[in-house]
């Protein structure tokens, strides 16, 4: 996977602040930036809004699905007004919404006995998606960061997002991929 320059990067938060805010506001978007080539890749992406370091709307494609632009233009519209655990954004809240967009490589299957899984996570450079059951849950790789969590506490996290038990990843059948990300803030 091609990184995107810091250059791309800025256009990323750029356009996935537009698509917030016309979400919020409910005015077209005005002032596109000019999208480079990669932009019409299909990449993996979250687009995270924060208020004061909180947590306000998190909304994202773990898989290539869509091309980039296309992919951050939803995810911004999503996390400003439909993400499911928050009231949507209201306008008076924008100036105090901070964006962030990461880019995700495509994630992949951890192929190794349970009892390895832990070994296997780096934290600070995975993000986690636990699978089982019909029940999905993924976590971002700043996530573990943020919150200082070591790998063993990161699958347990992962797994309690996914609606499983926490220890459900010492299970053979329970499914743990692997992705990194590329991520840009305001």
């Amino acid at each position: 996977m091609h990184l995107l320059s810091q250059t791309e990067g800025q256009l990323a938060l750029q356009l996935a602040r537009l698509y917030a805010e016309s979400a919020v506001t409910g005015k077209t978007p005005h002032g596109e930036p000019e999208l480079t080539e990669i932009f019409t890749e299909k990449r993996g992406i979250f687009v995270t809004l924060t208020k004061f370091g909180d947590l306000r709307g998190c909304i994202g494609f773990p898989f290539p699905v869509m091309a980039l632009g296309e992919a951050i233009k939803e995810a911004a519209v999503h996390a400003a007004v439909d993400d499911p655990r928050f009231y949507p954004v209201n306008e008076g809240e924008l100036s105090e919404i901070s964006v962030e967009v990461t880019i995700l490589t495509q994630p992949t299957l951890l192929e190794c006995a349970p009892e390895r899984r832990p070994a296997a996570v780096i934290v600070g450079r995975h993000g986690l998606i636990a699978e089982m059951n019909g029940h999905t849950g993924l976590l971002l790789p700043q996530v573990a960061v943020e919150y200082r969590w070591g790998p063993v506490e990161f699958l347990r996290e992962t797994c309690n997002k996914a609606g499983l038990h926490p220890d459900a990843w010492t299970s053979a059948s329970c499914n743990i991929l692997t992705f990194e990300g590329q991520i840009f803030k305001e």
